[in-house]
């Protein structure tokens, strides 16, 4: 169902009876559309967890991936965000799953917030989908702390990275800075940058996304 965080962020849920356990979906540059409420709906079927995403760029009329303007004018945005008005959308989010144990999930630059909602208390496991370790120039503005920092005081939450070895967003060094902060880090190698969640993008690898969900949802589900 659609929805609106206390922010007016808009959101969009699955609610799962009974779950005892919620998940928090942040999109990626591209925003919240009709695959994230399919991704929701997706998880809470396999899982039986109540699944919530929402909108990284409330309030903003931004191009979509197929305008040529879309991919400069979401940048000059992301440098915009606040990470705390985003972190308080995520655990806004977790509120709406009505669960005490939620974890969280992101993609590319959903996945740079993956590592920075390690640190907020409110997630007991999150996964980074090929998330940005560093922040990116392009992206850099004075509401970016860095990702790296925050995985390293991320207290009892537990952190896992999937990478491709050919991705750009996640260069090696920055990739074992990962591992060094205490991530669990998995490497498919070969894979470039959104092999996983988007079945349409050129990068996609079915079998590595098919292992890839399993290891994450494993990996949320608990040790």
């Amino acid at each position: 169902m659609d929805l609106e965080l206390p922010s007016g962020t808009a959101a969009y849920a699955a609610l799962a009876d009974s779950a005892e356990r919620g998940l928090v979906i942040v999109p990626d540059i591209w925003g919240l559309r009709p695959l994230f409420a399919e991704m929701c709906h997706d998880l809470s079927a396999r899982t039986g967890w109540s699944v919530v995403a929402f909108e990284p760029f409330p309030g903003r009329d931004l191009a979509p991936a197929d305008d040529p303007e879309g991919y400069a004018q979401r940048a000059a945005a992301l440098r915009e965000i606040d990470d705390a008005a985003l972190l308080a959308d995520a655990a806004a989010a977790a509120e709406v799953t009505g669960c005490d144990a939620v974890g969280l999930i992101g993609f590319c630059m959903g996945g740079m917030y993956a590592h920075k909602a390690a640190a907020t208390g409110v997630f007991d496991a999150v996964v980074s989908f090929y998330g940005m370790i560093r922040v990116p120039t392009d992206f850099a503005g004075p509401g970016q702390s860095p990702p790296l920092d925050a995985v390293a005081d991320r207290g009892d939450c537990r952190v896992l990275a999937v990478v491709g070895t050919v991705d750009h967003w996640t260069p090696p060094d920055d990739v074992d800075a990962l591992e060094a902060a205490g991530a669990e880090v998995v490497r498919y190698e070969g894979a470039d940058h959104g092999f996983v969640h988007d079945p349409s993008r050129p990068s996609h690898r079915a079998e590595d996304a098919a292992d890839a969900w399993d290891r994450a949802l494993a990996f949320l589900a608990g040790p």
